[in-house]
């Protein structure tokens, strides 16, 4: 059944965590499907450079200790801009709303997806405890990745950010992205009926931010989030799609204006690091939340609290390459 809307296409939307792993993995599937190189790079070579993504090494964890490294990349969601031409470092601070970290084994076997939301109560090196996302104002990417490393106690390797139009693209070059909606519900002109439901890329913004229309508002708003990346993952690796060079083109090239990474993951980084996923499935892929206790108020703020106790646990999962074999808690 396709959504219906009863009311004017909705308003721009800020990216959130399905869209950051979607644009950035798809990149990477898209390579490794088998479009001839001269045509990845030539699409590839429009992905913008963080110039500046690291913070000074002397704040760095140590180097991963063993053989076959495991890769760990910070992705960031911004707003959209009002045209390509704008850098998508331009009011960093201010347009930035997503933060996960993506996680590639050392053997290349599995990837695992951690979400890190944006109001997490954490200690940002120079500036005491704040909100995580406070940390781009501040001091930019650098300092973002000093945080998040500091979190994890692992290397952040490379980092990537994606912007609005590049999520709407790819979904539309899809034809739409079918899923079953477990609750249903309207929002911005759209009713959401509960069950199979096809979505366009305006639809889909709604879907996945929509959170005061239930009882646990964030949460069943994370896990929409998580049912359409899967669906979009799946169309997007599936044989219909990757048989079809005009739809890899299209959703290559929807892609590739809308990124930027640091100057370390260019296009043939990126493209071998897809040639090593080849044999990576769905069922390899997998997401969860960076652990909290809930959500409370610190003064005048709404936040989230860490699972400190629990932040133990999975830093040794992160210095074991043993994500894969990591169980999250059940959420607060």
């Amino acid at each position: 059944m396709a959504v219906m809307s009863s009311a004017e296409a909705p308003r721009r939307r800020r990216l959130k965590t399905w869209q950051i792993i979607l644009i950035v993995l798809l990149v990477l599937v898209l390579a490794a499907a088998g479009i001839l190189w001269w045509n990845v790079q030539s699409k590839l070579n429009q992905v913008e450079t963080i110039e500046t993504a690291f913070p000074d090494e002397t704040a760095r964890p140590d180097v991963f200790d063993g053989e076959n490294p495991p890769t760990n990349i910070l992705m960031l969601g911004s707003d959209s801009r009002a045209d390509t031409s704008e850098s998508m470092m331009t009011d960093l601070g201010n347009r930035s709303d997503t933060i996960m970290v993506a996680h590639i084994s050392g053997d290349k076997q599995s990837i695992q997806i951690m979400s890190i939301m944006r109001d997490s109560w954490v200690e940002i090196p120079g500036h005491g405890e704040m909100k995580i996302n406070a940390a781009l104002s501040l001091g930019g990417v650098p300092l973002l990745v000093e945080t998040v490393e500091g979190l994890i106690d692992q290397r952040i390797d490379h980092v990537a950010m994606i912007d609005f139009n590049g999520f709407k693209g790819v979904t539309d070059a899809l034809g739409g992205v079918s899923l079953n909606n477990p609750y249903a519900f309207s929002s911005d002109g759209y009713d959401f009926p509960a069950g199979p439901i096809t979505l366009d890329g305006e639809q889909a913004l709604v879907f996945v931010r929509e959170r005061y229309s239930f009882e646990d508002g964030d949460y069943q708003r994370v896990q929409n989030q998580q049912i359409f990346l899967k669906a979009v993952m799946a169309q997007a690796m599936s044989g219909e799609t990757l048989t079809n060079p005009g739809k890899l083109n299209d959703l290559l090239g929807a892609v590739t204006p809308y990124v930027a990474t640091d100057s370390s993951l260019n296009g043939s980084a990126m493209f071998d690091m897809a040639q090593s996923l080849t044999s990576v499935r769905m069922r390899d892929i997998t997401t969860f939340t960076m652990p909290t206790n809930g959500t409370g108020m610190i003064g005048d703020q709404s936040v989230v609290y860490v699972n400190w106790d629990e932040m133990e646990v999975l830093r040794e999962k992160f210095k074991t390459d043993e994500l894969k074999n990591y169980n999250p808690p059940a959420r607060p």
